[in-house]
């Protein structure tokens, strides 16, 4: 399979750069495989679809200020964007322009946060120091930014665009940090859905995957199978792998939120045969002819061209029919990406 196979072309007016005036407002396009029929609706629909034979699981991780700019002792500024806590205050980080850094060197972020350079690692990632005294997810609220994707251009003030994306590019369930991207499909809902699917009896479980860079690097293979996805940890509790056992033992139909909680379930699958409580972490690569083991049915936003998310989409719903929805949805004029609308696969 060639990374080509995986393209399209996006009118750039249709990429989100702000969340639909209500979560629930998005449009979601419905696609049912089996009859390869297209569907326009909005996200609140989703209540009519799901009854009490669906258990519904969500990605609870909680995104952080993980964009960080200081300053060299010479002036020059420096962006630090965390990736993932490794322990004792070391993180791998991105560092822009990393030319520019050296090992042992201290970024000043803020009075209250300093960045020692530790060690050069592979594939663009560094090992650095956060330097502080406190609490760290309470500093960062005060000097970190929402590490929106970079096709999302602000021309807001601070004080808007703070007020929006803190709000807005986090779940309304999301409990626990550690992510440096939204788990999107996620944004859409609203605590009254959740408590409508929960009044119809459906199964509602949370599992934990903190999203980093496997789930947003690009691929730059032009053999898809050759591309290596980064390590991302997650968590499943034994409540949840309590109720999706019990949930896929009565015939009950599993629909994952988002690409995150999908690469979880079949990641402890795989590892384990079954769904069990964990912590452990995910390179799981997903493209066709891949056969899911847990998943039934998904929600996700529209994905870009050449991704590893793409690929999943393709995997679980058929190529073809995806490309020909994605078609349809550049047509009707829905928005794509983090802010965007969304799709249910059936």
């Amino acid at each position: 399979m060639k990374l080509e196979e995986f393209d399209y072309n996006l009118p750039e007016e249709l990429i989100a750069q702000t969340p639909s005036e209500r979560r629930e407002n998005a449009r979601m396009m419905v696609l049912d495989k089996k009859s390869q029929t297209i569907e326009h609706k909005h996200f609140y629909d989703i209540v009519d679809y799901l009854d009490e034979n669906y258990i519904v699981v969500l990605n609870n991780t909680k995104v952080i200020p993980a964009r960080l700019y200081g300053h060299k002792d010479t002036g020059a500024l420096i962006e630090v964007f965390l990736l993932k806590d490794c322990g004792n205050k070391q993180w791998e980080a991105l560092i822009k322009p990393s030319k520019r850094v050296k090992e042992n060197q201290i970024i000043k972020i803020a009075d209250i946060l300093s960045v020692k350079i530790l060690n050069n690692l592979e594939d663009g990632k560094w090992l650095i120091e956060l330097i502080y005294d406190g609490i760290l997810y309470e500093i960062l609220d005060k000097v970190g930014n929402v590490p929106l994707p970079p096709y999302i251009e602000r021309k807001m003030t601070d004080d808007e665009r703070k007020n929006l994306d803190y709000e807005r590019y986090q779940t309304v369930y999301a409990k626990k940090e550690g992510s440096v991207a939204a788990p999107t499909a996620g944004l859409h809902f609203t605590n009254e859905i959740l408590d409508k699917l929960k009044h119809k009896g459906i199964d509602i479980a949370y599992v934990t995957l903190n999203v980093g860079l496997g789930t947003f690097r690009p691929v730059k293979c032009e053999e898809v199978t050759e591309h290596k996805m980064d390590s991302e940890e997650f968590e499943i509790t034994q409540e949840t792998a309590d109720l999706i056992n019990k949930a896929k033992s009565n015939g009950k139909k599993l629909l994952a939120i988002g690409t995150t909680t999908v690469r979880t379930l079949e990641t402890a699958y795989q590892q384990f045969g079954k769904i069990k409580a964990c912590k452990s972490a995910s390179k799981l690569f997903i493209y066709p002819p891949y056969e899911f083991k847990v998943v039934d049915e998904l929600i996700t936003n529209f994905h870009l061209p050449k991704s590893t998310l793409l690929m999943l989409v393709s995997a679980l719903e058929g190529k073809e029919f995806i490309f020909k929805a994605y078609n349809e949805a550049i047509k009707e004029k829905y928005y794509f990406y983090s802010y965007g609308d969304c799709m249910f696969l059936k």
